[in-house]
């Protein structure tokens, strides 16, 4: 059976306990607050169903890098209440938040992979903290590199490849564990504008498998063009929140680019 279709299976069963609670995340009446400092976020409440692909985007100071570090626990919102896939994250103690991240997917702008490690092993570990099995390794591992498109390039070093592949091994490692949620800070920041198609074709897959992907941006075009749901955030306070953003006339026809996605190869005959 494909990766994506054992995928879909997992998040199925992991879903049915909780269909009362259909969202993945939940902020409620959320305040982060630094002071005279920007960057904070004020009485943010919104939620995001499983499934949803969304953008989130504003100017620097805005408040996107808060929401994200709320999310995986960097930080404690002042006020408010945050649920993740089910979970209060108030009942999450510091000594339980490195196994809550290892279960949230996590992709950042710098890659944060290991650099004594192979490709292979930089996503295995992902699956040794996590106290999988040898077999499982061996099987999970080799399914997701062809999914990224580095099946060629397992026994290579991070400092061997391009900073597209270095940003695919990331994205292999996070969602190797198949998380309901994938967290992607800025995932396209330090690429070039072909390699960031890729790689936003690469989250477009991990979305269709039944992943909610989450992603922080500054790149305005990309999202007009994806035309996915958007959040927008200014001064801290939520100003826009759209399930089809309008595209740009002015670059890349906005209709090309959605067919781009939509055409590409069927992930269950590539990987059956």
């Amino acid at each position: 059976m494909a990766i994506i279709q054992r995928h879909k299976q997992q998040l199925d069963r992991e879903a049915r306990p909780r269909d009362s609670a259909p969202s993945v995340i939940e902020f409620r009446g959320v305040t982060k607050s630094y002071g005279a400092t920007n960057g904070g976020v004020e009485d943010i409440t919104l939620q995001i169903a499983r499934g949803d692909f969304v953008f989130l985007v504003g100017s620097t100071g805005s408040g996107k890098s808060t929401l994200m570090k709320l999310l995986i626990k960097e930080i404690e919102p002042d006020s408010g209440q945050i649920v993740v896939a089910g979970h209060d994250l108030r009942d999450v103690t510091n000594k339980k938040v490195p196994f809550y991240r290892r279960n949230i997917g996590m992709v950042f702008q710098d890659f944060k992979l290991l650099p004594d490690r192979t490709v292979h092993d930089n996503v295995a570990y992902a699956l040794q903290v996590t106290g999988q099995s040898r077999k499982e390794i061996r099987s999970k591992v080799p399914d997701v590199l062809r999914l990224t498109g580095l099946s060629t390039k397992l026994h290579h070093f991070p400092d061997q490849l391009s900073g597209g592949e270095q940003q695919r091994v990331a994205i292999a490692r996070a969602f190797v564990n198949h998380p309901p949620l994938l967290l992607a800070d800025e995932p396209t920041g330090n690429l070039d504008p072909e390699t960031s198609v890729g790689i936003m074709q690469l989250l477009h897959r991990i979305n269709r498998a039944g992943t909610t992907v989450l992603v922080a941006t500054h790149d305005n075009h990309m999202v007009d063009r994806m035309r996915r749901r958007v959040i927008e955030l200014e001064a801290g306070s939520l100003i826009r929140d759209e399930y089809d953003a309008k595209y740009s006339t002015k670059e890349l026809d906005t209709a090309e680019f959605a067919q781009l996605l939509d055409n590409d190869d069927d992930i269950d005959d590539i990987f059956a």
